[in-house]
């Protein structure tokens, strides 16, 4: 099997493909800098013997560089690349797009777009939501937060956006007859301080461990928050239009299946956002 993860030089991504790398899959770490990509793939060949890890380069926030990519034939491909800003002012990408929105939504869609003659016929894309999005809902009046911008929220809406994608993706997948599954995985809440360390990519002082500590409860690290993305890459139970993540209260433990929530069941709403994505990046993934 061989699997592309966007963002697998650092956080849940690098443990994604680590993961991945571990159950005896190819993986391909796509990532804007070559030079943390290389990194992780040391740091992965360091923890998984025999690993087989290569890396392309992929700017998600440039759209029109994606027409370059290649990675090769592909099994599977993991969405989870993604930009989080936390204060204002609002920026954009080299399209003109909101940052978040352009990159962690319309970035992976087009990517989508130019990936589908490398897919596998039976290839699975799993898209990498967050339990943030879980009360967002889409403003298509202001998609992309031109005339009411704050941070988080266009976080949210950027990953409610992706996910919507996804289920919309598979819903036309089917409606095609095609054998390729589209799933979404999310997280739950993943710290940093609760990471085990894999220097150079991550180091994680005792400090920091201890802090941690109490959060445990209810939180885990990002180790632990890319299981459901490798469990919907490779269990043999999956099927499209799934939605999985961790087990306890949806924030930690067990992947586990979920039921989608109900942002995620407007089917209009994401028939919408499909063809606002079709217009914006001048692609269709099933076109």
């Amino acid at each position: 099997m061989r699997v592309l993860v966007t963002g697998g030089n650092a956080g849940i991504g690098y443990f994604t493909a680590e993961q991945l790398a571990s159950a005896g899959a190819e993986v391909v770490i796509g990532s804007r800098d070559p030079a943390k990509a290389e990194t992780a793939a040391t740091a992965i060949r360091s923890q998984v013997v025999g690993a087989r890890v290569t890396h392309v380069r992929l700017d998600l926030a440039d759209l029109a560089s994606l027409e370059a990519v290649d990675p090769g034939e592909l099994d599977a491909v993991v969405c989870n690349a993604g930009v989080m800003l936390d204060a204002p002012p609002r920026r954009e990408t080299g399209s003109g797009h909101e940052l978040m929105f352009g990159t962690n939504h319309l970035g992976h869609f087009a990517l989508v777009a130019r990936l589908m003659p490398r897919l596998a016929p039976a290839a699975r894309i799993v898209t990498t939501g967050s339990f943030a999005a879980k009360s967002a809902r889409l403003d298509f009046a202001d998609l992309q937060s031109e005339r009411d911008y704050h941070p988080k929220r266009a976080y949210e809406r950027s990953k409610l956006a992706q996910m919507l994608f996804a289920f919309e993706l598979d819903r036309r997948l089917r409606e095609a007859g095609s054998k390729r599954l589209s799933v979404v995985a999310h997280p739950g809440g993943a710290l940093d301080s609760l990471t085990p360390s894999r220097p150079p990519v991550h180091v994680r002082t005792t400090g920091q461990w201890l802090r941690g500590v109490p959060a445990r409860v209810l939180l885990q690290g990002k180790d632990a928050g890319a299981r459901p993305a490798v469990r919907a890459v490779l269990g043999p139970d999956v099927a499209g239009g799934q939605l999985w993540g961790p087990s306890v209260f949806g924030l930690r433990g067990r992947p586990r299946l979920e039921e989608r929530w109900t942002n995620l069941a407007d089917d209009a709403a994401a028939g919408r956002l499909w063809a606002e994505s079709v217009t914006l990046t001048g692609l269709d993934p099933l076109g």
